[in-house]
C-alpha cells in the first residue's frame, strides 16, 4: 500500500525540515546553481556569430524601424516576415536598441532567459516538494544539452521554455489553500505570450495545467471551473491582441504575413504552425521529411543526445510517484506537482514522436523542464521513502537505467572522449549496488551514494552540455553536443544553411543602397539574411523561408524593378521541396528566370549578381 511507504519515510530526512536546520546551506547552493548557469550560457556567448541569421537579419531589421519590429519583418522595408510571431523578436530588438546591434546583444536575451527559467522551475518544484527537489530539478534543467544549445542561441524556444515555466509555477500557486484569485490568469496569459513566441506549441500544456487545477484546487467544483474559462480568457486576451491587431491591418501597408500562401496569419498559426506540423500536410512547407515517427524519436540518432538521457528515469519517477501519493487528498500538492510534471512530459513528448510535419531534434527542449521537475521530484520522494524496499528498487532503476543510456548515447560518438563510457558504467554499477542497501548505512555514507549516484547519472549530459557551450552553432537546425556545430541543413539547396558573404559582395550590395528601398533580392530568407548581415542594408527574401510563399508575385517584383525599389538580384542554389514537388508557391522560380532572361550576371565572390538597373539592350 502507499500508505505503507510513506510510514517508511524517514521523518530526519524531509526536504523541509533540512531546510530548517540549513538554510544558509540551501540558499548557496541555490546562488551557486544560478551563478553557475549564467557562467554556463553567457561564457563566449558572441562565438557563434549571428547563430541563427534568420532571426538575427530580422532583429537587424527591426533595430532600424519599429514597423519591421513590430510585425517581426526579415528586412527593415518589410517586404516578408519571418514565420513565425515575433514575440521572442521583440526582446531581442530592445536589447539591439539598448545595447547596440551585435552578436553579443542578439544571444544575450536567450542566455538571461534560461537563468531565469532555471529559476523559476526551482521556485515551482520547491513549493511542492521541498528544496532540494528544487535544486535538483533546476540543476537538471540547467545541464540538458538541448536547454545549454537553446539557451545561447536566437530562436525562440527559449522565451517559450520560459513562459510556460513561469505558467506552470502560477498553476502551482493557483492550486494552495489561500492562493489569489489572479494566479490562474496569470498562467493564461503566460501560456498565451507564449503563443506569440512560438505559436500552437504553446497550447500543448494548456490541458495539463487545466486537469491538474481541476483535480488538485481547493476550490469547489463549479468555481474551478469558472476559474479555468476566466483564464482561457486570458490566454485569448495575451495572445490574441496581436493576431486582432495583424489582421485588421491593411495588408498593404505591412509586411506579407511569411509561412502564409494568403498573405493571413491565422492560416499560418493554424495551418503551417499548427496542425501542418501534426499531419505534415503543410502548404508552402518543404513536405514530410520525417521517417522516424514513433517513440523511438525521441532516443533516435538526431534527438538521443539532446533530450533522451533522463527519459526513463523521468517515466519511474512519474510511476513511484503516482503510486507513493496515490492516497493522498485531492488536493496534495505532491502529487499536484508530478501530475503536472508527468502530463506536460506525457502530452508533449507524444506529439512530438508523433508529429508528421517539420520537427527538428531542438523543439525538444521544451521537454527539459518537464524531465528536470519530475526527476527532481520523485528522486527526493524515494529517497524520503528509502527504507522501503520498493523505494530503492525505483532508485536503483533510475540510476541503472540513466547509466545504461548515457553510456548507449555516448556510444553514438565513439571517438570523443572515450574514457568517459566505461567510466560511467563503473560508477552507475557501484551506486546502484549501495544503494540497495542504502538503508543500512549512516547519514554520511547515505550521503555519499547519494553523490556517486548523481555523478553517474549526470556526466553524460553534463560533458555533452559543456562541449556544447564550448562549440560555435550557427544555422537553422543547431544540434547539441560536441561537434555539432555546423550550418547544418547544407543539403537543402542552401535555404537553409548559413551563406558565406565575400568582403567585394558586401560592398558591392551596400554602394548606392539609400537610392534604393532594397539593396538586393534573392530567393529564400537564410540566403537574404546572410547577404543583409552582411551589407548592413535590407535585403529582399523572395518567398520567405523557403522561397514558396507568393510573396512577391512576378508581376509585383517587375513593378519593384520599373518602380528602381531593388538595385540587385543576387543568384544561387534553390530548393522547393522534394525536387520541386513541394507544395506552395513558384513565383520565386518565376522571378529567378525573369531576372535571368533580362539581365546580364556577373560573378562576384563566387555568386551571380544581376544588376536590375541595367537591362539587357537598355
Amino acid at each position: 500500500m502507499p500508505t505503507t511507504m510513506l510510514e517508511h519515510a524517514r521523518p530526519e530526512s524531509t526536504a523541509a525540515q533540512r531546510d530548517m536546520r540549513r538554510p544558509r546551506r540551501m540558499q548557496l547552493a541555490y546562488v551557486a546553481l544560478l551563478l553557475g548557469t549564467a557562467v554556463l550560457y553567457l561564457c563566449d556567448l558572441s562565438a557563434s556569430g549571428w547563430a541563427n541569421s534568420f532571426y538575427s537579419a530580422a532583429v537587424q531589421a527591426g533595430s532600424q524601424s519599429w514597423k519591421a519590429l513590430l510585425f517581426g519583418s526579415s528586412d527593415a522595408a518589410s517586404s516578408i516576415t519571418v514565420d513565425k510571431t515575433p514575440a521572442a523578436l521583440w526582446v531581442m530588438g530592445l536589447s539591439v536598441r539598448i545595447f547596440g546591434f551585435n552578436s553579443w546583444s542578439v544571444l544575450v536575451p536567450q542566455a538571461l532567459e534560461g537563468v531565469a527559467a532555471v529559476a523559476m522551475l526551482v521556485a515551482t518544484v520547491r513549493r511542492v516538494a521541498g528544496p532540494g527537489a528544487g535544486l535538483i530539478a533546476g540543476t537538471l534543467l540547467a545541464l540538458t544539452p538541448v536547454a545549454v544549445l537553446m539557451f545561447r542561441f536566437d530562436n525562440p524556444d527559449a522565451l517559450l521554455v520560459l513562459l510556460l515555466v513561469a505558467a506552470a509555477y502560477c498553476v502551482i500557486r493557483a492550486i494552495e489553500k489561500e492562493s489569489s484569485v489572479w494566479w490562474l490568469p496569470l498562467a493564461g496569459a503566460a501560456v498565451g505570450f507564449g503563443f506569440l513566441a512560438k505559436m500552437m506549441q504553446a497550447f500543448l500544456v494548456l490541458p495539463v495545467f487545466a486537469l491538474v487545477y481541476l483535480i488538485a484546487a481547493h476550490a469547489p467544483l463549479r468555481q474551478r471551473f469558472v476559474h479555468l474559462v476566466g483564464s482561457l480568457g486570458a490566454v485569448v486576451v495575451s495572445g490574441g491582441w496581436y493576431i486582432a491587431l495583424v489582421a485588421l491591418w491593411p495588408a498593404s501597408s505591412r509586411p506579407y504575413i511569411g509561412g502564409s500562401q494568403e498573405n493571413n496569419i491565422l492560416e499560418l498559426a493554424l495551418g503551417y504552425n499548427g496542425l501542418g506540423r501534426l499531419t505534415g500536410n503543410e502548404t508552402g512547407g518543404l513536405g514530410n521529411l520525417n521517417h522516424d515517427v514513433g517513440w523511438g524519436r525521441l532516443f533516435g540518432s538526431e534527438m538521443g543526445t539532446q533530450i533522451a538521457w533522463l527519459l526513463p528515469a523521468a517515466v519511474i519517477a512519474i510511476g513511484a510517484g503516482m503510486w507513493i501519493t496515490g492516497s493522498k487528498p485531492r488536493t496534495d500538492p505532491l502529487r499536484a506537482g508530478i501530475l503536472l510534471w508527468g502530463g506536460w512530459l506525457a502530452v508533449t513528448g507524444v506529439v512530438f514522436s508523433y508529429m508528421n510535419g517539420i520537427v527538428h531534434p531542438y523543439y525538444t527542449v521544451a521537454l527539459a523542464p518537464a524531465v528536470a521537475g519530475v526527476v527532481g521530484i520523485g528522486s527526493v520522494l524515494l529517497w524520503q521513502c528509502r527504507n522501503d524496499i520498493r523505494a530503492r528498487i525505483a532508485l536503483v532503476g533510475m540510476t541503472a537505467t540513466t547509466t545504461v543510456l548515457g553510456c548507449v548515447l555516448l556510444g553514438r560518438n565513439a571517438d570523443w572522449q572515450p574514457w568517459l563510457r566505461p567510466t560511467i558504467a563503473v560508477v552507475g554499477v557501484f551506486a546502484s549496488v549501495l544503494l540497495l542497501v542504502v538503508d543500512r548505512l549512516s547519514g554520511r555514507a547515505a550521503r555519499g551514494v547519494v553523490a556517486v549516484a548523481l555523478a553517474a547519472c549526470l556526466a553524460g549530459p553534463t560533458a555533452y552540455s559543456v562541449a556544447t557551450a564550448s562549440t560555435p552553432h550557427s544555422g537553422a537546425i543547431p544540434s547539441a553536443g560536441p561537434g555539432s556545430g555546423g550550418p547544418g541543413a547544407g543539403a537543402m539547396g542552401g535555404l537553409l544553411g548559413t551563406v558565406v558573404v565575400g568582403a567585394e559582395l558586401a560592398t558591392t550590395l551596400s554602394s548606392n543602397a539609400d537610392d534604393f528601398t532594397w539593396a538586393a533580392a534573392t530567393v529564400g530568407s537564410n540566403n537574404a539574411a546572410g547577404y543583409q548581415l552582411a551589407s548592413g542594408v535590407p535585403v529582399m527574401a523572395v518567398g520567405g523561408f523557403n522561397g514558396t510563399d507568393p510573396a512577391p508575385t512576378l508581376e509585383q517584383f517587375r513593378q519593384y524593378v520599373a518602380d528602381q525599389q531593388i538595385h540587385y538580384f543576387v543568384g544561387g542554389a534553390m530548393a522547393f521541396g522534394r525536387g520541386g514537388e513541394s507544395s506552395g508557391s513558384k513565383e520565386a522560380a518565376y522571378i529567378a528566370a525573369w531576372v535571368a532572361a533580362n539581365y546580364t550576371a556577373r560573378t562576384i565572390d563566387g555568386v551571380a549578381v544581376y544588376d536590375l538597373s541595367v537591362q539587357i539592350g537598355s
